[in-house]
């Protein structure tokens, strides 16, 4: 039998070696590490349920609150950020895009570039080589420490600055002016190859004030700070109060967590009790972490605060977590001693029987009688007790008092239905905890001030996105009013650069009286609509497909009563989707989705599917709502909606009640799962499932390596002893595993070979004597014995 183990053979080794053999126990593997490891683990989980569960406790303010005025905070942080990052880019491009001539006066230059700006309080000329002023506009305009002739900042001009003049605080805007290219003919005389072109240029600086400032959620203050502290700009809403003398220092702790965080930071702070209200405040740097942006210089803060009502009652999960962990560990240390008694130690008692067995068969004379003496003692249920049964009928055949038998199979339970039962003890435990113990509440778990907080930040969300659709509409506007009067070719161009600088666009085109495209830069349209719309504005231009088609367009202007060239009559610019959707990512809002009038999504902060429905009936009813009245914008709106992955703290808000997309019918909807609040009622719930999912997961492991590589080996083992019980000597026994199990099993296997080679001897014997004239020969069955030790 090639390739097969060697088997074990009967042994007459000596009584030194016997003794080692009965101290050949396993280290690694067999019926100890299951039943030791399931008690250590569940105790290591009992350990864990009261770290767990006993950390959490109820607050005077609740930590989602604090949570959502520090986002709140930021979110504002990031509205005032773009403001003016785009009135800076604004204004670089109102300088870039002008046309001086060789008779423009610089007063003419800076009322014509002013006008366009409705923002622009003040504005001044000045000329970038002599740094002196050529004109001045408007309010007068700080230019103390301006610089004309050294332009610094990424753009090539001076970054956003803030002064502080005789109406109040001031942002100052810079942008270049380029005039007409000059011959320099000094030394053209003498060379007349000297002569170069060579561009002269303005500094244009505008003065505005600070963007408008927008309160968000009832009762809550808004307030732009400078470095100093010093108060630039408040809005309220509601019947929101300014910070009182015990919570102005709020302001300069905000001040101080902004120097010390650095660019991007954003916290929140607790103020003041006054009576049954607390003051809670958030604050957020309005410099980007990532260091780029026109604002990071300006040194602003923006600082909320609002008063909230103390939680009156405390929330302790203590002595619920004490008492799981203590019912856990008293089932571990029950369920280990059960194991113990009806597994491990009647399977130690078998592995000593069958190894004196084996030994008993490898002897001969008084030695072998003593070792066979003694019956084998059964112990166990099951498979332990047949295999048992089996060594005793086996040991009385090896004396020679009985010839094989037919072991009786008992039915009843085996090893199986012990781990089943242990496996039905730690379920008792952990199944209530998964699915019934300390289930959170949804009507009350969520406090009415996180529902306001989503609230809030989803209005300023959609307010995030008009202002994104607002301002490439007013480019899409500005470039459709410098479009008439130019060929072809000029046109082309002027497309081309609005593209290059602005990079929400994807494509634009413009399309004739018929609805067809007459030009076109950028990427090939998504437009599925054909149409020419009257005036200006926002809107979608297709209705199916993988992307959804947003697009600002504008009325091209004729020029001097005559058609544009080519054609055209109305601008189109359609806006990459992907910049909406980066501009709905924000920390902790949850899901956040942008859909049409017939509530299908836009645009999503997560992956989607163009006009799909919103995921949820729940969702759509919440949208719906915001529509107070038939024609109406309509106003926000929050509520708690259950799910099959559990509850989410939800809110829906009108994309806008003016402007170009107010007539759109447009919604914002987001949705952050109650779980990520970080509120008590959910902290215990998702922990305590948790503690029942570890304990069922111990159990399921631990006792499924113990019936591995115990208790299948034993059901395995029980057949064969029995067959071997009843006369079966020629299948051979081969043990897989070094363990108890593999031991008895090879320790059957040199029974089974000490009862074929007695069976041999017998049939030996009787051949002889039926034949008397033909004697034994040396090396013949009857004269030879296997010595070999046995093979471990």
């Amino acid at each position: 039998m090639r390739g097969r183990p060697a088997l074990p053979t009967v042994s007459r080794a000596p009584r030194r070696h016997r003794t080692r053999r009965r101290a050949d126990m396993p280290l690694l593997g067999g019926v100890r590490p299951p039943i030791a490891s399931l008690i250590v683990l569940l105790l290591v989980v009992a350990a864990l349920t009261v770290a767990g569960l006993g950390s959490v406790h109820g607050e005077q303010v609740p930590h989602a609150v604090l949570d959502g005025e520090q986002q709140i905070a930021a979110d504002i942080a990031v509205s005032v950020r773009t403001a003016i990052d785009a009135e800076s880019a604004t204004a670089r491009r109102t300088g870039d895009s002008y046309t001086v001539t060789g008779r423009t006066t610089p007063a003419a230059v800076l009322k014509s570039l002013a006008s366009t700006r409705k923002a622009v309080l003040g504005g001044a000329l000045l000329d970038t080589q002599s740094g002196r002023t050529l004109a001045t506009g408007g309010e007068r305009v700080p230019l103390t420490g301006v610089d004309a002739k050294a332009p610094t900042g990424d753009h090539g001009t001076i970054p956003p600055r803030l002064v502080t003049s005789g109406a109040g605080q001031r942002v100052l805007y810079f942008a270049k002016v380029t005039l007409p290219a000059q011959s320099v003919d000094a030394n053209q005389d003498q060379n007349p190859d000297a002569a170069l072109p060579q561009r002269k240029q303005w500094l244009l600086v505008f003065s505005e004030a600070l963007p408008t400032l927008t309160s968000y959620g009832d009762g809550r203050t808004a307030q732009v700070r400078d470095a100093k502290g010093n108060v630039l700009a408040t809005a309220a809403r509601g019947a929101a109060q300014p910070l009182d003398a015990p919570d102005r220092g709020l302001t300069a702790a905000a001040g101080a967590a902004v120097s010390a965080h650095g660019t991007g930071a954003s916290g929140s702070l607790l103020g003041a009790t006054s009576g049954d209200r607390k003051t809670v405040a958030g604050w957020a740097s309005v410099a980007s972490s990532s260091g780029s942006g026109d604002a990071n210089g300006l040194g602003l803060v923006v600082l909320t605060s609002r008063p909230v009502p103390v939680m009156g009652h405390s929330v302790d999960y203590s002595r619920f977590a004490l008492a799981a962990a203590g019912a856990l560990a008293g089932i571990a240390l029950l369920v280990g001693l059960f194991l113990r008694l009806t597994v491990q130690r009647p399977l130690l008692r078998l592995y000593l029987s069958a190894d004196r067995l084996a030994r008993g068969a490898g002897e001969s004379g008084p030695r072998s009688t003593e070792e066979l003496a003694r019956p084998v003692p059964v112990h166990g249920l099951g498979e332990l007790g047949r295999i048992g049964r089996a060594l005793e009928s086996l040991r009385r055949q090896l004396l020679g008092e009985s010839g094989p038998e037919e072991i009786p199979v008992r039915r009843g339970p085996g090893c199986r239905a012990l781990a089943v039962v242990a496996m039905l003890l730690v379920a008792v435990w952990a199944v209530p905890l998964i699915f019934l113990l300390n289930r959170a509440d949804t009507a009350t778990a969520v406090p009415s001030l996180a529902l306001a907080d989503q609230q809030a930040r989803t209005e300023i969300a959609a307010n995030r996105i008009r202002q994104s659709l607002g301002a490439s509409y007013t480019d899409l506007t500005d470039v459709a009013k410098s479009l008439p009067g130019r060929t072809t070719a000029a046109q082309t161009e002027a497309l081309g650069r609005t593209l290059a600088g602005h990079h929400h666009f994807r494509s634009l085109y413009l399309i004739g009286r018929t609805g067809d495209i007459v030009l076109r830069v950028g990427k090939t349209p998504l437009r599925t609509i054909v149409h020419v719309p009257d005036g200006s504005g926002i809107t979608t231009v297709n209705t199916s497909g993988r992307i959804p088609a947003i697009a600002a367009y504008a009325q091209i202007p004729a020029a001097n009563g005559r058609a544009l060239a080519g054609g055209g009559v109305v601008l189109f610019g359609e806006i990459d989707v992907k910049a909406l959707n980066f501009e709905l990512h924000r920390p902790k809002l949850g899901s956040v989705w942008v859909t049409d009038a017939k509530y299908k999504v836009l645009a999503a902060s997560i992956g989607y599917r163009a006009f799909e429905a919103l995921p949820g009936s729940g969702l759509t009813r919440l949208a719906t709502s915001t529509q107070s009245a038939p024609g109406t914008a309509g106003t926000a709106t929050s509520a708690v909606l259950g799910s099959s992955s559990g509850p989410s703290v939800a809110a829906a808000a009108p994309l806008a009640q003016g402007g170009p997309t107010a007539g759109l019918g447009w919604r914002v909807v987001t949705a952050e799962p109650a779980v990520a609040l970080q509120l008590p009622a959910f902290q215990a719930e998702q922990r305590t499932m948790l503690a029942g999912v570890l304990g069922l997961t111990v159990g399921v492991a631990c006792l499924g390596w113990l019936h591995i590589v115990v208790i299948r080996p034993l059901r395995t083992m029980a057949v064969l002893a029995e067959r071997l019980a009843g006369g079966d000597r020629r299948t051979v026994l081969y043990p897989v595993n070094h363990d108890e199990a593999g031991s008895v099993t090879r320790n059957l296997e040199l029974i089974r070979q000490a009862l074929a080679e007695r069976g041999r001897v017998s049939r030996s014997g009787h051949a002889s004597a039926a034949h008397p004239g033909v004697a034994a020969q040396p090396g013949s069955p009857v004269q030879s014995r296997h010595t070999s030790a046995p093979q471990r």
